[in-house]
């Protein structure tokens, strides 16, 4: 049975190690192997989400299954090391979207149902601090299960090219109903 909880800092070698392994396996068959490298450089971990408290891991009897989270900030993707990428503003969730952000599955969990959890989980979190939308930058391996689970593609896109190489990404967005309206 699949568990969850919010992230503390005791977790940040476990999830970064799951990232890693999450980026090499789950991108075959999608990015090329220069793509693979340079979405090292792009994804990762944001040690923003943990401190804020709204980064999920799930678990299956003790096991790191996969992990997620969404932000009330204005960035959109990208790890610490992404620092191009990074906004701390907050968003207001009058008028902005939330983002979900950071959506890792084990390999050996895929297909299991760990990132509709997270996905729930973020949505309910967002909805709760009265966000109307949410947005995530899509991965070509992941777009499927946002798609699923009722994501439009809103802009087609990749990131800054690492070493001449471009890892396309797909802007995704989706309305959720504020707990404020519920």
């Amino acid at each position: 049975m699949l568990t969850y909880r919010l992230a503390v800092e005791d977790d940040l070698p476990a999830l970064k190690a799951l990232m890693a392994l999450a980026i090499d396996e789950l991108q075959k068959g999608f990015l090329d192997a220069d793509q693979i490298v340079a979405s090292r450089q792009v994804m990762g971990l944001d040690t923003q989400l943990v401190a804020d408290r709204t980064y999920f891991l799930v678990e299956e009897d003790g096991v790191l299954a996969g992990c997620g989270g969404w932000s009330r900030r204005a960035t959109l993707y990208g790890g610490d090391h992404s620092t191009a990428l990074r906004d701390a503003a907050l968003l207001d969730p009058t008028v902005d979207a939330a983002r979900v952000r950071a959506m890792y599955t084990h390999p050996a969990f895929a297909r299991r149902g760990v990132g509709r959890l997270i996905l729930a989980l973020c949505e309910a979190a967002a909805a709760a601090e009265g966000y109307g939308r949410v947005q995530l930058m899509a991965t070509l391996s992941g777009e499927p299960l946002y798609r699923a689970c009722g994501y439009q593609s809103i802009e087609h896109t990749g990131a800054a090219p690492v070493n001449g190489v471009v890892v396309p990404l797909i802007l995704m967005g989706k309305p959720i109903v504020p707990a404020s309206a519920g």
